[in-house]
Formats: C-alpha cells, structure tokens, sequence
C-alpha cells in the first residue's frame, strides 16, 4: 500500500484527535500525524508558520485533513474560507473531510457547498469510516 505522505488532525478535543491517532496507525495509511487544536494552528501549520516553523525539519504537506467544524480560536468553517484563499501549491491535492459530532443537516449541507470541503463524516471516526475515506479519495492508495 502507498501511504499517504501525512494526515493532519484538526480538532480541540484532545480525546477525539488520541482516538482517530490510533485508527489511523491501527490502519497504516500514513507515517506522519499532526494535530492542531484549532483552523489557526492548522493554517500555520500548512504555511509553515507560527508555532510549528523548525528550521531543522520540514513538514510534509498532508494529503488528509480531519476537521472539526465547533472549535475555539477559528472554527472550521473559518478554516474553510481561510484555506481555499491559500497559494494554489499550499492546498493542492489535500482533501479535507469535516468530522464533526454536529447532527445539524444545514452543516452538511453547508459543507456540501463548500468548494475546500470534500466530504462529511460524524464523530468519532471508526475505522469503517477511515476505509470509506480511503476508498472515495485515494483508491491508488489502497493494496
């Protein structure tokens, strides 16, 4: 299987992002998971910014974001308007994916009408919910 480069976990429930760590390690579709606790270390962290810029390391670009939309600092719709005005090579070929406990369907279909916003899926991500991730956006990715 060909990994993906890198995952990002945006969401500020520190119990959501260890649960969806381990699915996503349990599963092996990547080597390399970040967390940022709100849409703002998430941009930071995509435009090698802020609190995550080392000059000893270089921070692959991840290919998934999970994003949850209620989050203090900026939420994830704010991400979502902030992230598709980002240079084209700072957000080409990522797919986000809004996780979110919300059962709100006018989220849903908000996010349906967001060009950033690939997919929607519901809280707590479930490793069923990880392979429909991966069967939906990255087929070549799969054995």
């Amino acid at each position: 299987m060909k990994k993906l480069n890198s995952v990002l976990l945006v969401d500020d429930d520190v119990a959501t992002n260890f649960i969806s760590k381990m699915l996503i390690k349990k599963a092996g579709i990547t080597d390399h998971i970040e967390t940022a606790l709100n849409g703002r270390q998430a941009l930071d962290y995509l435009t090698n910014t802020g609190k995550y810029e080392k000059s000893d390391s270089i921070f692959p670009q991840p290919m998934l974001i999970l994003l949850d939309i209620n989050m203090p600092v900026m939420d994830g719709w704010e991400f979502a308007e902030a992230f598709s005005k980002l240079d084209k090579n700072q957000k080409e070929k990522i797919v986000i994916v809004m996780l979110t406990s919300s059962l709100n369907p006018d989220d849903k279909e908000k996010a349906a009408k967001l060009p950033a916003i690939s997919g929607f899926q519901n809280k707590v991500l479930t490793s069923e919910g990880l392979t429909s991730i991966m069967n939906t956006f990255f087929p070549d990715h799969l054995d």
